[in-house]
């Protein structure tokens, strides 16, 4: 016959069992992470790199928006920088201008109108001088022709 367990014995059975399950379940657990391990660490570096790429557009996009806004930045205080710079020279040219005739300097306008004057006065001139050239050729001649009518006479009275 065939001998019936103890009470005893009959309750440490089905805790072995349990344990004995639990035991396979966790080296189930295990080979399964170890298999799926390389397949979920290839897929954590490609979501990784989905990433990276996505943070990557957004900062170039980013920064882009931030090189055009200052370009413009830029542009509107150059355009405001020289429109000052316009209106400082011109106030600085006025107040030399009215300086220099407190100085004694003459102005442009005065330069021109005296270049006028010695131009026309060099023509007046020059009228001047041909008018004397040619009234003193005719003189040169009368006096180059008295002169050798004076000189044999005078040579006939020194002999």
């Amino acid at each position: 016959m065939p001998k019936k367990p103890s009470a005893s014995e009959a309750s440490s059975a089905p805790s072995e069992e349990s344990s004995q399950h639990i035991w396979l379940a966790g080296l189930g657990a295990m080979a399964k992470a170890q298999s799926q391990g390389t397949k979920a660490f290839e897929a954590l570096i490609a979501d990784g790199l989905t990433f990276q790429r996505k943070t990557q557009m957004a900062a170039q996009e980013k920064i882009t928006a931030a090189t055009e806004q200052l370009s413009h930045l830029a542009k509107d205080f150059g355009q405001q920088s020289t429109g000052r710079i316009d209106r400082l020279e011109h106030l600085f040219e006025d107040r030399v201008a009215r300086a220099l005739p407190r100085l004694g300097i003459p102005s442009l306008a005065d330069l021109e109108a005296l270049s006028e004057r010695v131009a026309h006065l060099e023509a007046q001139l020059a009228k001047i001088s041909q008018r004397t050239k040619i009234a003193a050729v005719p003189k040169a001649a009368k006096t180059a022709a008295s002169s050798n009518v004076t000189a044999p006479a005078a040579a006939k009275k020194t002999r």
